[in-house]
């Protein structure tokens, strides 16, 4: 669809002025692409006056990214990542590393980076082989059923748990805390934000009671120990533990869950590259780093500018929100060849920018990876063809770029 096809039936009419790319109903419809193209070429610095969630910047082109992504002097992460999800009311806004700056970034961070060092790296990889053979041979055959539901929710989460070391019985509710918390309300729609804040508070007090059981326990490397145990985070604030635990199971979920429905999507929308995946495995590991690429399971990370900054002859003031649009810069034509074309071979596949860069780049990246290669190891050698057979049902969100269903048969 054109850039013009898709402005005509837009509220912002035919004035690239007031284009809003916050709108999650952007993402539902997977009308995206062509706004952000023309962004690229001709607003690759793009000022949004109006909006639900105030006025911002948005950064389309891959290197601009890049810059504001690693100067994190002058573009602050705190006090939040997203456009959307400040709390309006102060006094109920959590904290986490990733909204944090030096040096109290680096001190939180350090605390749970060892749960996904490469030596636990090993160790889990046999445990999410054995549990992708088990969800992938509890596969109906012959019926339609939700690939979401059954392989991208279940794996994830089961992951998920083992990093919290969390109940296992309960791990849906990890999958319910992450899309709750990621769930786009206009910060005037305060009805929305007192409901989500109670549940949040429910998942506050369930992994308090984790906590306490913890704190003076024998070490271990599940998050809650390793945040409980440790004297930078041993004292957080209960706003600032919510924070960090939605910022884990945000991260540990949405990557690699969206990763995973988009890839055997992509794969279904280019025959050509299933037919290539299924005659050559080996390219797998380049094909999950293009997967990420292409899907870009988040669209955007923000920051706040703590001066002013001129880029392409615009003036970013002190204090403005800047908007790093990794869905566009991941399809930016100047970076990577035929950028909208899903290519399992291409050859600068892995300098995607879907795990952010600079200090906050995010530090499950290689599980996420692990992930992802062996679902599709295991899944060629039992199922070489997995059909999509209707259409995905995408999430209304435009940090989140992710899908609640997607309907698919095999055999």
């Amino acid at each position: 669809m054109s850039t013009s096809a898709v402005l005509r039936n837009d509220p912002v009419g035919d004035d690239f002025a007031r284009l809003d790319m916050s709108l999650g109903s952007r993402f539902r419809d997977d009308t995206i692409w062509p706004l952000f193209a023309r962004m690229r070429r001709e607003a690759p610095v793009h000022y949004c006056r109006e909006s639900d969630f105030g006025p911002f910047w948005s950064i389309t082109r891959y290197d601009d990214i890049m810059r504001v992504d690693t100067d994190h002097k002058t573009f602050s992460s705190e006090p939040a990542i997203s456009l959307i999800n400040a709390h309006p009311d102060p006094a109920r806004r959590v904290a986490s590393f990733i909204t944090m700056d030096q040096p109290r970034h680096t001190e939180n961070r350090k605390a749970v980076n060892p749960s996904v060092a490469p030596q636990n790296l090993a160790a889990f990889e046999k445990l999410i082989r054995q549990r992708s053979i088990a969800v992938i041979e509890s596969l109906p055959v012959g019926e339609t059923f939700d690939w979401v539901e059954r392989v991208s929710i279940e794996l994830t989460t089961q992951m998920l748990a083992t990093l919290f070391d969390f109940p296992f019985e309960d791990r849906r509710l990890l999958t319910y805390w992450s899309d709750l918390a990621t769930t786009e309300h206009p910060r005037a729609d305060k009805a929305a934000w007192r409901a989500k804040n109670a549940e949040l508070e429910g998942c506050l007090a369930y992994f308090q009671r984790l906590w306490a059981e913890r704190r003076d326990g024998p070490p271990a490397f599940d998050f809650v120990s390793m945040l409980a145990q440790n004297p930078a985070t041993a004292n957080m604030s209960s706003r600032d533990l919510l924070g960090t635990l939605i910022l884990l199971i945000v991260g540990g979920n949405d990557t690699t869950r969206n990763s995973i429905t988009g890839g055997l999507y992509f794969l279904n929308q280019n025959s050509g590259e299933y037919d290539k995946l299924r005659r050559d495995p080996a390219l797998i590991p380049n094909m999950v780093a293009e997967i990420i690429r292409y899907q870009t399971p988040l669209a955007y990370m923000s920051r706040r500018a703590t001066r002013d900054v001129e880029m392409h002859g615009q003036t970013i003031r002190e204090g403005d929100k800047v908007a790093m649009w990794y869905i566009s810069g991941n399809r930016d034509e100047t970076k990577f060849r035929d950028a909208d074309r899903f290519d399992i071979t291409r050859e600068n596949a892995r300098q995607h920018i879907s795990f952010g860069f600079g200090i906050h780049r995010c530090m499950g990246n290689r599980l996420a990876e692990l992930q992802l290669r062996v679902l599709w190891e295991e899944l060629l050698r039992r199922h070489p063809r997995v059909e999509v057979v209707g259409v995905p049902e995408r999430v209304a969100s435009s940090f989140v770029h992710g899908y609640h269903k997607l309907p698919v048969r095999i055999g």
